[in-house]
């Protein structure tokens, strides 16, 4: 499931954002070595303050399985200002029906292998539909994109393969980087389509991406609530089927932690964690 998100729409989404930057900071700080600047343990960049349009992968719960960046080549791009290498002496590509497409990541510690609705395969096609889908509406022609060779097998084994190559291969971090052309026709759509049975609508509204968020915030919430109600006997007075509850309600603790998106989500996370280690007598423990 795909959101846009823009100049108009991001303060709506800020912790969607949030989460979106950490993936990047995993993606091209730890698994591919880029020098990249991370802070907070997100990677944000100077292209991102110029409000470009992001094409966001969602999961059933709002959590960021995959994303991509979209940019002018008008002004300031990561192909002119920072893999200029690439270009081996060749001028920036300058167009306003070209732009640049950077920061493809999908989450492969979330999804599963395979083609199935939550897999690696399955999100990065969806995410591949969605990029080119957005910039077939709003106009954009062709797509300039930086990736890595892995990328780029991955490009021609979806049926997506470039039709061009701008510059050379340039040495990128722990992995290579080369400048790929895309266009945005509706036959490579399709082809896309068809590789991966993909042929329903992929774009979410923003209400129902809200009421996702929402209803993710009222889960904490309720989880919280369960170990602060009247009357709540003691360990050592609960029966067995309270006893593995609290069980459950650890590893669940556990879940969260990991899945919190916004401070907020940690905090709620975190009360319960030191809620179960005050009133479990058992040493089970939620890791932060």
């Amino acid at each position: 499931m795909i959101l846009i998100i823009d100049a108009l729409n991001k303060a709506k989404f800020s912790s969607i954002l949030e989460d979106m930057f950490r993936l990047r900071a995993r993606v091209f700080g730890g698994r591919l070595g880029w020098e990249v600047n991370i802070k907070d343990g997100m990677e944000i960049d100077e292209f991102d303050r110029l409000d470009p349009a992001y094409v966001v992968g969602l999961d059933e719960e709002g959590n960021v399985v995959s994303a991509v960046r979209a940019l002018q080549t008008t002004g300031p791009h990561m192909l002119s200002d920072v893999f200029h290498a690439i270009l081996n002496g060749e001028p920036p590509i300058r167009s306003a029906s070209m732009w640049e497409s950077t920061r493809f990541c999908v989450d492969t510690q979330r999804l599963t292998r395979g083609k199935e609705r939550n897999s690696i395969s399955y999100a990065t096609s969806e995410l591949m539909i969605g990029s080119l889908e957005y910039a077939r509406n709003a106009g954009i022609k062709d797509i300039v994109t930086v990736i890595d060779p892995i990328m780029d097998r991955v490009l021609k084994r979806s049926d997506c393969a470039p039709y061009d190559y701008v510059g050379v291969t340039a040495p990128m971090g722990k992995v290579s980087a080369l400048a790929a052309l895309l266009d945005c026709t509706p036959e490579r759509i399709e082809n896309v389509r068809n590789f991966s049975n993909i042929h329903h609508d992929v774009f979410l509204d923003e209400d129902t991406v809200l009421n996702m968020l929402e209803a993710r915030k009222e889960k904490i919430k309720s989880s919280a609530q369960l170990l602060d109600f009247p009357g709540k006997p003691s360990v050592s007075e609960a029966p067995a089927e309270e006893a593995n509850s609290k069980v459950d309600i650890g590893a669940y603790c556990e879940e969260q932690i990991k899945d919190a998106k916004t401070l907020e989500e940690r905090k709620a996370a975190l009360a319960l964690k030191e809620a179960l280690s005050g009133m479990q007598a058992s040493p089970r423990h939620c890791d932060a």
